[in-house]
Order: C-alpha cells, then sequence, then structure tokens
C-alpha cells in the first residue's frame, strides 16, 4: 500500500504527507485546569473564579452529540466473500454519542449505553497508561493502524473483566466488547490529563442483523475522542474538500481499530460506510492484501423500506452452505458469482451515471436488486419469511425487494418505486402516509410479525452536533437516555425541524 498516497482506499486511511498534525482551529479545545483565583474561559467568555468556590460538576466544555449511519449491503452478497465486488450503502438509521464533559476532580470516565443495558466508570488515573505511552507502544492519532497491539490489549484486560461481571454471559460479552473499544481508543488518543466525561450512547440501528450497528457505534466513538484531543477541525460549511476528506479518513482509521475489538477481523467496510455515508463499491479478491474499496459520493439518497423478517439467522452457517455448494458445484457456483458481479457492476454504472436520481435510474437500480435475490436464492440462502416478504411487496406493488446481508432470515430492503415514494413525501407532517398501498403493506406486515423502518439509502456519514443545542433547546443527559425508543430518540436529536443544526464533514 502506498504510505504517502493523497488518497484512501476507503478501508481504515492512509498516512498523510509526512504525517505532520494537522493546524487547522479544532472544533473543539482541551480545557486547561484553572489555578486558584486563575482568569480562565469558559464557552468563549472570560471569569474569574476561585478555584474552592467551582462546583465539582461544572462542566468544561458544552455537551456535544456525534452520530453515525448504520449500513446495508445494496448488491453482492455472499458473491464478495469469493472475490467479487459488492455495494453497500449507509442508511439513516444512527447512533447518537452524548459527550458530557465534567470538572477535573472528578477524574473518571463513565459510559452509559442504555439501550444494550451497559453502565460502568473507570478512575482515568488507575488505567494502564504507562503501557499505552511507551516509546514503542504509543500512536499517534493520524498514524494507520491495521492490527491490535496484544500486549496493550492484555495490559486493558483487568479493566475490561470488572464490566458487568454479574450479566449472563452473553450480555457480558456485548458489555465488554464495547468497553475494550471504547477503552483502547481512549487510552491511545487521550494522556493521563485527560478531562473527565460521560459518554451516552443511544443507537436506532437494530443490533445483530446485518446493518453494521457496531461500526456505527465505533465511529461515533473515534469522532468523539478525536475531536477532544484536537485532531480534528470543523466540520463547518467552508471547509475545502481535501481538509474534510482528510478528516473522514483520521475517524475512519480509528473506527477500524475500534471493530477490531469488537470483531477480530473486520473488512472495514462498515466502518468505511458509516464514516463517509453515501456508499462504497468493495472487492477483496486476495485476503492476503487489503481490499480494494471505492467511495460513492454521488450515490443518490433513496426511498427505502427495511424490513426485519424477526427470524434467527447465522451468517457463519450461511456463508457456509454456499461454500460446500462452491465445492459441490464449483462451475455452476462461479457462474452464479460472476452473474451477481455483472449486477453490482452494472449498478455502479447507474450510480455514477449522469441522474443516478431519475425514475429510469431507479427503476434499472429496482431490477437489479430483483435479479439480484433470485441468484442468491439460487444459492440456498433464502427463507420463506424472505420470500413471504418479497410476495407481499410484489402484491401491493410499492417497490423492489432482495434479502440484504447474508440471508436464512435477518433483514429485507425494499427501493420504493419513485411514485410511492414522491406520495409519501407529499404525506402532511404527523399524518401516515399518502400512499395507500404502501399504507396498506405496512398493516399487513406488523399482522404477520414483520418489523419495518422506513428509511434512506446513501445518506451522510459521520455528523456532529456542537452544542448540543436543538431548536434553542439543550439535550440534557437524562432526557436523552430517557427518550423512549427509536422514534423519541430521533424526536430528540435527529434534527428533522433543525436541519441547519447538525454538521457534517463533506468533501
Amino acid at each position: 500500500m502506498n504510505m504517502n498516497s493523497g488518497h484512501s482506499n476507503g478501508v481504515n486511511g492512509v498516512k498523510k504527507g509526512n504525517g505532520t498534525a494537522n493546524t487547522s482551529r479544532p472544533m473543539l479545545k482541551e480545557q486547561e485546569q484553572p489555578e486558584s483565583g486563575s482568569s480562565h474561559t469558559t464557552n468563549g467568555h472570560a471569569a474569574t473564579r476561585p478555584l474552592h468556590s467551582r462546583k465539582e460538576s461544572n462542566p468544561l466544555a458544552p455537551p456535544f452529540i456525534v452520530s453515525a449511519p448504520g449500513k446495508t449491503i445494496v448488491y453482492g452478497e455472499h458473491a464478495v466473500v469469493h472475490g467479487k465486488a459488492a455495494i453497500a450503502a449507509a442508511i439513516s438509521l444512527r447512533s447518537y454519542l452524548l459527550c458530557t464533559t465534567l470538572s477535573k476532580s472528578k477524574r473518571a470516565v463513565t459510559l452509559r449505553f442504555s439501550d444494550i443495558g451497559l453502565e460502568h466508570t473507570w478512575h482515568i488515573a488507575d488505567l494502564p497508561w504507562r503501557a499505552f505511552q511507551h516509546p514503542s507502544k504509543r500512536k499517534r492519532y493520524y498514524d494507520l493502524i491495521t492490527s491490535l497491539n496484544e500486549e496493550l490489549v492484555a495490559a486493558m484486560q483487568p479493566h475490561i473483566a470488572t464490566v458487568s461481571p454479574a450479566a449472563k454471559a452473553e450480555k457480558r460479552k456485548i458489555h465488554q466488547a464495547a468497553a475494550s473499544a471504547f477503552l483502547y481508543l481512549f487510552l491511545s488518543l487521550g494522556s493521563e490529563s485527560s478531562s473527565a466525561c460521560i459518554y451516552a450512547l443511544r443507537s436506532t440501528v437494530p443490533v445483530g442483523v446485518g446493518l453494521g450497528s457496531s461500526a456505527s457505534v465505533s465511529v461515533c466513538l473515534a469522532t468523539a475522542l478525536l475531536l477532544q484531543c484536537r485532531a480534528l477541525s470543523g466540520p463547518h460549511p467552508d471547509q475545502q474538500s481535501r481538509e474534510a476528506e482528510e478528516q473522514l479518513e483520521r475517524i475512519n482509521r480509528w473506527a477500524f481499530v475500534g471493530e477490531l475489538l469488537i470483531h477480530g477481523n473486520p473488512s472495514g467496510v462498515d466502518n468505511t460506510v458509516a464514516t463517509n455515508g453515501h456508499a462504497v463499491l468493495f472487492q477483496r479478491r486476495d485476503y492476503s492484501k487489503p481490499p480494494s474499496v471505492s467511495i460513492l459520493r454521488d450515490f443518490p439518497e433513496l426511498p427505502l423500506l427495511l424490513v426485519d423478517t424477526c427470524q434467527a439467522k447465522s451468517t457463519a452457517a450461511e456463508v457456509a452452505k454456499v461454500g460446500q455448494l462452491k465445492t459441490t458445484h464449483p462451475d455452476v457456483t462461479e457462474h452464479v458469482f460472476d452473474a451477481i458481479d455483472a449486477i453490482t457492476r452494472s449498478a455502479h454504472d447507474v450510480v455514477t451515471g449522469e441522474d443516478p436520481a431519475s425514475r429510469e435510474s431507479i427503476t434499472r437500480l429496482g431490477e437489479l436488486m430483483t435479479v439480484n435475490h433470485g441468484l442468491l436464492t439460487s444459492l440456498g440462502v433464502s427463507h420463506p419469511r424472505l420470500e413471504r416478504l418479497r410476495y407481499l411487496v410484489d402484491q401491493a406493488g410499492v417497490g423492489w425487494t432482495k434479502l440484504t446481508g447474508a440471508g436464512g432470515g435477518g433483514c429485507a430492503i425494499t427501493l420504493l418505486r419513485p411514485h410511492i415514494a414522491a406520495d409519501d413525501e407529499a404525506a402532511p407532517e404527523g399524518t401516515c402516509s399518502a400512499s395507500a398501498p404502501l399504507l396498506a403493506l405496512q398493516k399487513r406486515l406488523e399482522a404477520e410479525g414483520f418489523a419495518r423502518y422506513e428509511t434512506t439509502l446513501g445518506g451522510d456519514g459521520v455528523g456532529v452536533l456542537y452544542p448540543a443545542v436543538i431548536n434553542g433547546v439543550e439535550i440534557d443527559q437524562e432526557g436523552f437516555l430517557d427518550a423512549e425508543g427509536r422514534e423519541g430518540v430521533e424526536a430528540l436529536v435527529g434534527g428533522r425541524y433543525d436541519r441547519e443544526a447538525w454538521k457534517y464533514w463533506r468533501p
């Protein structure tokens, strides 16, 4: 890999030039501990306050929120495992991380991930800083990291073992994986003098159904910690394209490190989509080398119906099933893979064409989804629940449907037909969809036990709400954690009624 290239391979970034620090004005600045009676700055206003009169919980910086999307595979499942291309795109279901910086007298960092029931606090001084800051181990924020340092992972273990020790094994595993991702990043990017902070997480991305929920969280964590150590500038409206691209690469590299802690051997696709948004074209011909990833920034934002069959599935089992089929029928299976690859390439031609959001282009993309699903079915990775869903969508005439991910259950995506999407967007605010066929389909899906999410495909990547204020109202931690369900979280922090509040890096 060319370490001095000015372009990223899109997975976990490349080192820029000589690796010098970005000198742009950062969004967040690390706060200094004021001396007794000294003059200091809080939220841009000079003040003099004796140290002994300071309230212990007084924030040193305003709370802020980082958000990143989930993802779905649009074309190329299973064939991508065997060296063919795939396209993955961002979905508008997102994770949100509220960061509340506290007085340094607190000297602790706390995770409050209420959706999974995780709450844990570490005292900053007790953490293994000596191991992480050893000259032979210390990483800089601009470094490229493609593997974990096992000595550092081992140094963390006593501090991870104390996370949810009384929880059931499966829940404890999830909690400790999330805690490991945070702590490795915190120890790598922070220092023993880092400010005390509470990191509260809410997510609208369903967990365990192949929608990139962990990558969405890893991107949020990486972005927040990079902002707090002043390694990022922006995002801001007049930011130059090259600078925005470099900032995204930096986030992506560290989010990949988080994914290494959670998954062990991630492809890098999920964190790349969660960071950059839009879509990526991904291919890995040789597993001993990094994959080829192209970011498709012109991918159109398209209306999508995402449906969870609520049928448990095993990604490993479905991948193994296709592998066995290839062993038994190598020539036939290879032809199927080639056909899926041709579909992915055709879709790529459409979304990089002159008018990818036209009715004709959307129709072509939908038809390619239908054929892709048929080929996946021939590989044996569909399920009666998926086929029932496709039948219901076809009967309603609202769009084109295919499974997404490994299959065998899990989720399916429906690209809505342009006239259906137009009717839906024209519905009065706060009312049901104006499309009678779509409304009838939604009722049928609910009656048959499907979980549906109306979302969009191909939107923005990581974003920042700084300070955590929407419509003039500050989002406090308790209100954030108490928001009810996906709808409550989106209503509180999604910015639907204050679209200028959120800022995104847009190269």
